[in-house]
């Protein structure tokens, strides 16, 4: 996979990240104070809540590029993020793994969910009490965010989930790699819906079969 396509994923944490897929993995009670705690609470109920849901995303790369496309969520397990051309990059969870397909590299990768960040909002049940240490709970003027990492490997970054009060909404997330680089994920509009199309959330290999696999 080139560096180039490495840096669009690190929005997602498909790659970057492993720490960050520790969602399922625990979390430092003791170091909450009780409205932190609270917070945490809110927003595991929430995510817990959001079945299927639609809107726009604006990715930011630690190099400042900017792109942006489409998102529809459908809980457990699926996802896609459809990049507006001209970055040719589509992204899809089915439940099991993760796709990625970039059309200008003709590239194909696939991770297992649960090895990836989109596992913490995409899991049948929503835990940030198992392998997960929240290291920090921020309040904004307008909601607030929840830093995590790995507890077994604290240093290979983190993720931050930011909320918006009211209404109580996931407004995106930042992942921070090891070296200090940060990509962000900006959401807007994110609306709950229903009746998504499994369709949505297949992606297979349009590759002739036999043909090489980018390398990572």
């Amino acid at each position: 996979m080139t560096s180039t396509l490495t840096r669009r994923v690190l929005a997602l944490g498909l790659v970057a990240l492993p720490a960050a897929g520790a969602a399922q993995g625990a979390l430092a009670q003791g170091a909450l104070s009780p409205q932190d705690k609270a917070l945490v609470d809110k927003a595991v109920a929430y995510l817990q809540s959001l079945s299927e849901a639609k809107g726009r995303f604006v990715q930011t790369d630690p190099r400042g590029a900017v792109t942006q496309g489409d998102l529809y969520l459908k809980r457990p397990g699926k996802a896609r993020f459809a990049y507006d051309a001209p970055a040719g990059l589509l992204v899809v969870s089915d439940g099991a793994l993760v796709s990625i397909h970039n059309t200008r590299l003709k590239t194909f990768e696939s991770y297992p969910l649960g090895a990836t960040p989109l596992n913490l909002f995409l899991a049948k049940q929503i835990r940030l009490d198992r392998g997960v240490s929240i290291t920090r709970v921020t309040r904004h003027a307008d909601g607030f965010s929840i830093t995590a990492r790995d507890s077994k490997r604290p240093a290979d970054g983190q993720i931050t989930l930011t909320f918006t009060d009211k209404p109580l909404r996931l407004a995106g997330w930042t992942v921070t790699d090891p070296q200090g680089g940060a990509t962000r994920i900006r959401l807007s509009s994110l609306q709950p819906t229903s009746g998504l199309a499994n369709s949505l959330f297949v992606l297979k290999d349009p590759r002739p079969r036999g043909a090489g696999r980018a390398k990572m």
